[in-house]
Parts: structure tokens; C-alpha cells; sequence
């Protein structure tokens, strides 16, 4: 059995979880997720708690148990806190600004790139290089905050592009001269 699938889930005050049928939808005061549950596993909900079951005992449905379980328990606290990843921009020259529904970077690029931001995701700008990806849904913020930081990775030599607050990017040293 599944350590992490078999833990009920609590479902604090102020958010609901839902069922019908095979999709399980989870309302808070940041906003609204939609999961839709394998036939493998069933979901039952009681009161304040949410206990994820598996139907058989196939690897496939012992590999979604815990998968199912994880996934509801980070949709419960999307929609009560939301998520975060701040990002920072490093280089002369290297800026963003928000714009409209687009974010607009300039990266040494000879042209800016602009990022259309998606639906249920707030990017916010604190300085012109530093950059917060939030919203409620936890893989959608994460993969925002990787597009992002994919246009221009820091690089080894110099230490410039897009790194994720607090990340250690190992510098290389330069050609030796002779």
C-alpha cells in the first residue's frame, strides 16, 4: 500500500472539494482547480477529509494512488495560499517589464521577447529584475517560471540570464592565457 496514498487529506475552512463522477473540483478564495480522476482510483469525500483509494492492485493504479493523493493535497493548498517563484534577471542591460497581458524581456537578444501570460497567472515585477510568478495552480506557475527562465538560462562564463531567486549557477573559468 501506498504511504503517501493512504494519508487522508484535511480540507481546512473556507475551501471545498467536490465531486462528479470521475472529476474533482476544488473551490477556494484564490480560485477554482479541476482534477479528473483515473478509473483506477476513487476519491471520497467526508466532512473535512478526503481519503484517495485504489480499485485494484495493477502497477499502474499503485503508481497513481500516491500521484491522485499528492495532486489534491497541492490543488487544497493552491486555492487557500497560491504558489510563488521569483525569478532573477542578471546582466547589462538584462530587463523586464510587464506590459498589457505580456511580459516583455530584454535579454541581449537584438530584439525584446514577449511572453503572453496565461490565464489564472499573476507575474508581477519588484525592480526591473526581479520577477514573481504566482498563482494557484502549482504546475502551471512552475512551468511559467521555466518558460521564462528557458529564454536565456544563466550561463557558466559570466554569470548572465535567468536564474530562479537564491540559485547557485557554477562559474567556469575562462580561456587560459598563455
Amino acid at each position: 500500500m501506498s504511504r503517501i496514498g493512504k494519508m487522508p487529506l484535511t480540507v481546512p475552512a473556507g475551501v471545498e472539494v467536490a465531486l462528479n463522477g470521475d472529476v474533482a473540483t476544488v473551490k477556494g478564495p484564490r480560485g477554482q482547480s479541476v482534477l479528473r480522476i483515473p478509473p483506477q482510483i476513487t476519491v471520497n469525500v467526508s466532512g473535512s477529509q478526503v481519503v484517495v483509494n485504489r480499485k485494484e492492485e495493477t502497477k499502474e493504479s499503485r503508481a497513481l494512488h500516491g500521484t491522485i493523493r499528492n495532486t489534491l493535497k497541492n490543488m487544497i493548498f493552491g486555492v487557500q495560499n497560491g504558489y510563488l517563484i521569483e525569478l532573477e534577471i542578471q546582466g547589462v542591460g538584462y530587463k523586464a517589464q510587464v506590459q498589457g497581458g505580456a511580459l516583455v524581456l530584454s535579454l541581449g537578444f537584438s530584439h525584446e521577447i514577449r511572453y503572453e501570460i496565461p490565464q489564472g497567472i499573476k507575474v508581477e515585477m519588484t525592480g526591473a529584475t526581479e520577477v514573481k510568478v504566482s498563482g494557484h495552480e502549482k504546475a502551471l506557475v512552475g512551468q511559467v517560471a521555466a518558460r521564462i527562465r528557458g529564454f536565456a538560462p544563466a550561463e557558466p562564463y559570466k554569470g548572465k540570464g535567468v536564474r530562479y531567486k537564491g540559485e547557485q549557477v557554477r562559474r567556469k573559468e575562462g580561456k587560459a592565457v598563455a
